[in-house]
């Protein structure tokens, strides 16, 4: 359970690399007044096969080994770092309010979700995606991830765009996160799904499922949609007044002594409860999140804003450098494939929200702001890539490909939004664009870094 000394050293040279080339990359980017979270992975893709390996390839198989104590413990790091992320995804997605353009957001979100989700899975069912597949990915689970992976919005990256433009307040961003909510709530659903079939299909399968049920793919589908369904659903009705009460019961000696820890405890509970059932951790995560979102109160924001500041000071920059090393756009990467299925997934998605806004009643301008707005993947595309590839239910190539989507899109979408706001020009032409003192919102939000 130890390591030894040069281990140690080893292990810690690492992380000194990874934590220095994810900030320093966060601050460049930061400066740029594009996503940091970019900037994060751009510090790890220079330490990794792309740069590193390239120059100095005895440098880069020692520093970040394939396998041995180092790989083991920054393979752990990795992980924690996803869960924390998607944790405070979860917080932010409960908090979101969706006053105001309710007509708009329902026919966006109908749209701009049902349409390119299914679009994506048509297209992966009628081309050949052999050559996009890992080894537990099947079919039917590959064009799930299609279809997500163009149908995703990313509520953290569009709102830290819109923060920093000063438009966090509007009518404007109002209907883009409502929308954004209601996709990424619906991707992790999805996701549960999908990567319970691929590890009940391998070799690896833990949880209830794999321990009494059946091997059919019938009965396998059923139990993945089902359960995660009802797991959120019970968890969203109970979890924030159960915790509100264990929070508040004297005999709760860990809320008292430290309610940083007792909120850890809750979101590995939840992770475990969700492994236990044979669904992925990530979703439990999530749902930690939206409960203590929930159940959040008076004297709850010190411990959740010490939670914040650690993750995203260490745990997440951690995540995202080494998802940086972890791309090889030398080796894995189709500039074919990539170009075709960026400007698919940028069209359909495009397309889908501009039509969905246009029947709602908006302008045609402002339809495409809200499409340009929406077709931003951020962190949800980059845990979706992340996720499956762990899971073996992609390639190394097709993760590359998913990681640069989300990459390119958020860009295209800081600039465009960007573009707009510096000529003055109104977000959406025609409507009550700006609330009442909408003045750039300074409160803190996962946004501010991710």
């Amino acid at each position: 359970m130890s390591l030894e000394a040069a281990e140690v050293a080893h292990l810690l040279l690492a992380l000194v690399l990874l934590l220095t080339a994810a900030h320093l990359g966060g601050q460049l980017f930061a400066r740029l007044r594009q996503p940091q979270v970019i900037g994060e992975i751009a510090g790890g893709l220079v330490l990794g096969p792309t740069v590193l390996g390239q120059f100095a390839p005895g440098a880069w198989h020692w520093l970040f080994p394939s396998s041995g104590a180092t790989s083991y413990v920054l393979g752990a790091f990795y992980q924690l770092g996803m869960l924390l992320l998607v944790y405070l995804t979860g917080t932010e997605l409960r908090a979101r309010r969706r006053a105001g353009g309710r007509r708009t957001i329902a026919y966006a979100a109908v749209s701009g979700l049902a349409l390119p989700f299914a679009f994506g899975l048509a297209v992966a069912s009628a081309v050949h995606t052999d050559g996009l597949t890992g080894p537990n990915g099947s079919p039917a689970a590959l064009a799930l991830v299609f279809g997500m992976a163009v149908a995703v919005t990313s509520v953290p990256v569009i709102s830290r765009i819109m923060l920093d433009l000063g438009i966090l307040r509007t009518l404007f961003a109002r209907i883009v996160l409502a929308v954004a909510v209601v996709e990424d709530i619906l991707l992790y659903v999805v996701l549960a799904i999908v990567l319970g079939m691929a590890q009940a299909r391998g070799a690896d399968a833990y949880g209830l499922w794999a321990s009494y049920g059946s091997g059919e793919l019938p009965p396998t589908v059923a139990y993945f949609t089902v359960v995660p369904l009802l797991f959120l659903a019970l968890s969203l009705w109970l979890g924030p007044r159960v915790l509100k009460r264990l929070a508040r019961s004297r005999a709760n000696v860990l809320e008292r002594r430290s309610p940083l820890a007792f909120r850890l405890v809750v979101l590995f509970l939840l992770c475990a409860a969700c492994a236990g059932l044979g669904i992925d951790p990530i979703f439990g995560a999530l749902v930690a999140g939206m409960c203590a979102a929930g159940a959040s109160g008076a004297g709850a924001e010190r411990p959740e804003e010490t939670l914040r500041q650690v993750s995203l000071g260490f745990f997440v920059p951690i995540y995202f450098a080494i998802v940086g090393i972890k791309l090889d756009l030398v080796r894995h990467f189709d500039p074919v494939f990539f170009c075709w299925f960026l400007a698919l997934a940028c069209l359909v998605k495009s397309a889908s929200v501009w039509l969905g806004a246009r029947l709602a009643g908006e302008t045609s301008a402002a339809a495409g702001n809200l499409a340009v707005a929406m077709n931003a993947r951020g962190g949800p595309g980059i845990v979706l890539a992340s996720v499956a590839f762990g899971a073996r239910i992609i390639n190394e190539n097709f993760f590359t490909s998913l990681v640069l989507l989300s990459i390119v899109t958020s860009q295209f979408a800081g600039f465009w939004l960007g573009r707009i706001v510096a000529g003055g020009k109104p977000l959406m032409p025609g409507a009550a664009e700006e609330d009442p003192g909408a003045a750039v919102d300074r409160e803190p939000l996962v946004e501010d870094v991710r």
